[in-house]
């Protein structure tokens, strides 16, 4: 399993962004509890083959 760490900061336009430091993800949501689900959904499709924990 990999560690991935998440940079998250407030959008300027409101809301939140987050991107990680070490992969191409990048996912944004209008509060914290959506952007863990994006978070989530981000990985998932990032890899595929990856088991869910």
């Amino acid at each position: 399993m990999t560690e991935i760490v998440f940079l998250v900061e407030d959008d300027p336009d409101g809301g939140y962004t987050a991107r990680a430091l070490t992969e191409s993800i990048f996912t944004q949501a209008d509060d914290i509890e959506t952007l863990r689900e994006m978070l989530r959904d981000a990985v998932h499709c990032h890899f595929p083959n990856e088991q869910n924990d």
